[in-house]
């Protein structure tokens, strides 16, 4: 017979409904925090000697803990049944204050959401209750969540309660994005960043609560939420709750996988690995599997990508703790891939980022990831800069005149190299920036001869004078050292090699050392250059004009240019020409001024 009535056993079970695990097992103490021990170890000893900032900012990813933290001193320094008089570490969760700030019901504890109440209005609602002290508590607290939501003029209204707000009241600003977070704001409170929950930490945590549940979970797919969560707690202890619900109580490997997505994560290396090691057929049969079962194309370089990278930090961190904390997929992954080196690894991630952003805009993704894979699977093939240039040497030294050809033995295949040196890595016709290597490996069938050369051509790039030297800059483009050393620089000594020189007080700083390596680079030597107190030569420019005065007065006192000014008195020379032969005969002393120089003339209106 059906009762009336509601028994307590059916009150009990509409009265307790279910909390998420998230909610359930929030810490409520500083000792119940996981992986925040500086944070902690500071406010502990800030509460206990009574060394309280007006403002604390709490910074980290989601789900680290920032309101969790919040509420918890705003509990430690308003408990009242550990020490009713001052503030404790520990607080008791028992009182009516630690209960109503759990349950968000203290009325001096004042909780804003900073996303959605942007607002100078309510700032100002903030700054006007500052000035009445606490009804019930010791503190008067506001927490203030995603802090960097709140716009310019909101910051701005709060700059000054901030600094100076009464003794009874504190601050406690949480956000996730502190660089948005205005320096003036930032430079009133005492900032701590939460930092990532390592997984080993995580899964410790996580299995805790799992027999706390009375589930059963495999310690594998822990690792594998653990590391889904990327070190937020409420993110894994979601993923935990679906988890237990999945499996009806018990988190299995399998489970997690396929509720994560990671069904195909041993395809995914497997990919990697042929492309790694340019095996194009199994690439192709590889990724159209993929397809053929659901994946994205552009998820499938971006996890490739992720592969790419676990393999460079294998390379370099050594610690065993690392591979330990890996899946054992991931682990036989990295050892079967140990001859990659990191330069082609590098090389790989290159090709890998720019196909990625090519994806993304293409009209038909799974065709452009497919030519990425391709692109990536031949320049496996190919060797790295730095082992062709050593292949490359050591033909020389062995097989002088060593050709390598892409054409030698057809299309697409390279044959023996020329002159038996043999011993050089056969390169494809696909890969086009080193299909011609015929031209830099030809010049060494007379090295001997190609040295003495090279000797010859360097000690004939050595300037004879200072004239000299400053017109290599010229020759070589460089237009702006041309300039400084022609007119800002006196030559005081010069040989080959070496130089005393004088500068203008606007000559740049720099002028002595990047002369000196050009004149390295060019002419095979080192020079040595000193700058001296001497007066020096005039600088070239003052020589050039210097020299054009002394042709201009030659050319005025010629008997030629005195008839002229006669008839045509206000003539005047504009410009002064090298002859070679003199257009006309001259007399024998009238002959040495015209052939260097026929002057243009001019008659003023």
């Amino acid at each position: 017979m059906t009762s009336l009535f509601p028994t307590d056993s059916d009150a009990n079970a509409t009265a307790q409904p279910y909390r998420v695990l998230a909610r359930k097992y929030r810490p409520s103490t500083f000792a119940e925090l996981i992986g925040q021990e500086a944070m902690v170890k500071t406010l502990t000893h800030a509460i206990q000697t009574g060394r309280l900032p007006q403002a604390w900012m709490l910074t980290g990813v989601r789900g680290i803990g920032k309101t969790t933290t919040a509420r918890i001193i705003a509990k430690a320094l308003n408990c009242t049944g550990r020490d009713p008089a001052s503030q404790t570490i520990e607080p008791c969760g028992a009182c009516d204050a630690c209960r109503a700030i759990t349950e968000d019901r203290h009325v001096d504890i004042q909780e804003m959401d900073a996303a959605s109440r942007t607002g100078v209005d309510d700032i100002r609602e903030i700054v006007e209750g500052v000035r009445y002290g606490p009804v019930s508590a010791k503190y008067k607290i506001y927490i203030l969540d995603e802090v960097h939501m709140l716009s310019k003029n909101a910051f701005n209204a709060l700059l000054k309660t901030l600094e100076e707000p009464p003794a009874h009241t504190k601050f406690i600003f949480a956000t996730t994005e502190i660089r948005k977070v205005p320096v003036t704001v930032l430079s009133r409170c005492q900032r701590f960043d939460l930092r990532r929950i390592q997984s080993s930490e995580l899964t410790t945590h996580f299995l805790n609560i799992v027999k706390k549940e009375g589930a059963e979970a495999e310690e594998s797919a822990i690792k594998l939420i653990a590391q889904a969560a990327d070190g937020s707690v409420r993110d894994g202890l979601s993923l935990l709750d679906q988890a237990i619900a999945l499996g009806n109580g018990r988190v299995s490997e399998a489970d997690v996988k396929e509720m994560l997505g990671l069904a195909d994560r041993g395809a995914s290396l497997m990919l990697c690995a042929h492309v790694l090691r340019g095996e194009m057929p199994e690439v192709l049969v590889a990724y159209d599997g993929m397809l053929q079962s659901g994946c994205d194309p552009l998820q499938v370089l971006q996890d490739m990508a992720a592969s790419i990278h676990l393999l460079t930090r294998a390379k370099i961190i050594t610690e065993t703790a690392f591979f330990e904390d890996m899946p054992e997929a991931e682990r036989s992954f990295v050892r079967e891939m140990e001859a990659v080196s990191i330069p082609a690894l590098a090389r790989a991630w290159q090709i890998l980022i720019k196909g990625i952003s090519e994806v993304q805009i293409a009209a038909q993704p799974a065709i452009a990831a497919e030519m990425v894979l391709i692109r990536l699977g031949f320049a496996a093939q190919m060797p790295t800069p730095g082992e062709l240039i050593k292949q490359l040497k050591e033909e020389g030294a062995v097989g002088q005149g060593a050709v390598v050809s892409s054409t030698s033995s057809g299309a697409g295949a390279t044959g023996p190299t020329a002159g038996g040196g043999g011993n050089v890595r056969a390169i494809r016709a696909g890969a086009v920036r080193f299909a011609s290597v015929e031209a830099v490996a030809q010049p060494m069938e007379a090295p001997v001869a190609t040295t003495q050369a090279k000797t010859q051509e360097v000690a004939l790039a050595v300037p004879a004078d200072f004239r000299a030297l400053v017109e290599l800059f010229a020759q070589n483009r460089e237009g702006g050292l041309y300039g400084e050393l022609s007119s800002a620089v006196h030559l005081v000594h010069f040989s080959p090699g070496k130089l005393e020189v004088r500068l203008e007080k606007d000559a740049s700083t720099t002028l002595i050392s990047r002369m000196t390596a050009c004149l390295q680079k060019w002419t095979g030597q080192r020079w040595m250059v000193a700058v001296v107190d001497q007066e020096g030569e005039p600088t070239l420019v003052e020589q050039n004009r210097l020299k054009e005065r002394a042709r201009q007065e030659k050319a005025e006192s010629h008997p030629l240019m005195k008839d002229v000014l006669v008839q045509f008195p206000t003539a005047k020379i504009v410009s002064l020409k090298a002859k070679d032969v003199a257009p006309l005969p001259l007399l024998a002393e009238e002959a040495d001024v015209v052939e260097e120089f026929v002057p243009d003339i001019e008659e003023e209106d």
